[in-house]
């Protein structure tokens, strides 16, 4: 049991410390947005606190991202900066590396150490597929997919493409978002891979809740409103790889709940601002806010609690996806209304996270917290630490890698 602020929670404690060398690959230089790193630091916090010698190796030979400047470019150095400071901080200054592929040199940790590791790591954990896989990485004894935003890969394989066929080869172990996979109402298949159903990890110490004032007025949400270049198509229907065509349906929301509500996005104007403004939503620039990752901390912090919709891919195939910033709200003790994928049926509902599937319920959602908003914030928290504690969800896949 854990004892928080007088609330008993009854959580499964990781039984003992686990031994063994781990190499995480992701793409947080690649996209050095504030919820891309926590993704990765809430993963090596957890890791480590297993008791597992963990790595960060960035090599995807992608060009970078430069948010500054709004484009890719080949020169990684200001995202290297703020990435570096980042692990540095965390404990990981001396156990990164990343491969800057116009030099074709290693940034942090040489070569040989990246190689060395690589070879006698027990795993490599493929965080988002950030990685084609090379001969290198396949040297690991147990080379770890880890999807964190599902449909793609699933309905390529379905279709037999080469490249997707060959990615997953490479792979021992896969672990996807996709909770409800394997069910019969997920439309997304199978394709044949034993996926191991995972949910977005939280580090619960960096989290703290009660930060600011005890009912902040405004709801809110970050992210790129409208994504494009994903979309998939299942028996002849197509599957939108975005969530602003869910968000549109619920633009009349804040007005409707007489709540304020502030969406962190990228949208400047058009129709879709002119109906959300119109709607009662506020909406705020994402940069630099979350560029920042204490910045990023702070406005979900001192939120009253997260509204947001998601993908339409998410949504209509009933993946039981759940959203890795969503967790860090429940971990601040901010309650969440968010659109149902399906995760309704592994995660309860009803106090601190509730559900919708249409505007008329967002709206009664938003009453129900604001009716009792301190037993709905108690409640946040406790199911971020039952259900999205980083140690545990780890140590599944440590065990499942044999570590």
């Amino acid at each position: 049991m854990i004892e928080e602020r007088g609330v008993k929670i009854a959580t499964q404690k990781v039984q003992r410390k686990r031994k063994g060398k781990v190499v995480v690959l992701h793409l947080a230089a690649r996209y050095p947005f504030a919820g891309v790193i926590w993704q990765l630091v809430h993963h090596l916090l957890g890791l480590s606190q297993l008791g597992l010698d963990v790595y960060y190796i960035e090599d995807h030979r992608a060009y970078v991202y430069d948010p500054t400047i709004e484009t890719t470019t080949t020169d990684p150095s200001r995202n290297l900066k703020v990435l570096g400071r980042v692990l540095e901080r965390f404990g990981f200054g001396e156990r990164w590396a990343f491969l800057d592929s116009v030099k074709e040199q290693y940034v942090g940790m040489s070569r040989e150490r990246c190689m060395d590791l690589f070879r006698d790591a027990d795993a490599i954990i493929n965080l988002c597929g950030a990685t084609e896989p090379r001969q290198e990485h396949e040297r690991s004894r147990c080379l770890v997919y880890l999807e964190t935003d599902p449909g793609v890969m699933q309905l390529e394989l379905m279709r037999k493409i080469p490249t997707t066929t060959a990615f997953a080869k490479s792979h021992k172990l896969f672990f996807t978002y996709c909770y409800n996979i394997g069910a019969p109402d997920c439309l997304l298949p199978t394709a044949g891979l034993d996926w191991h159903p995972t949910r977005p990890p939280v580090n619960l110490e960096q989290w703290h809740p009660g930060v600011g004032a005890a009912e902040p007025p405004a709801f809110t949400t970050v992210g790129t409103w409208q994504n494009s270049g994903s979309d998939m198509e299942i028996a002849g229907e197509t599957y939108h790889w975005s969530k602003h065509l869910n968000f549109r349906k619920a633009l009349e929301v804040a007005a409707r709940a007489n709540q304020p509500i502030e969406i962190a996005t990228n949208l400047t104007g058009g129709a879709d601002y002119e109906r959300a403004i119109a709607g009662g939503f506020s909406i705020t620039p994402a940069v630099p806010m979350s560029l920042d990752v204490d910045a990023y901390r702070e406005y979900i912090s001192r939120s009253r609690g997260e509204f947001t919709v998601a993908k339409d891919i998410y949504v209509r195939t009933r993946t039981g996806w759940f959203s890795d910033r969503t967790v860090c709200y429940l971990a601040a003790g901010r309650p969440v209304v968010t659109q149902r994928t399906g995760f309704e049926k592994f995660i309860p509902t009803g106090a601190g996270l509730l559900g919708f599937d249409t505007p008329d319920e967002a709206v009664d959602a938003i009453g129900e917290i604001n009716a009792d908003y301190a037993r709905h914030a108690r409640a946040a928290r406790e199911i971020a630490i039952e259900y999205f504690d980083a140690v545990k969800l780890l140590d599944e896949v440590a065990v499942a890698a044999g570590i």
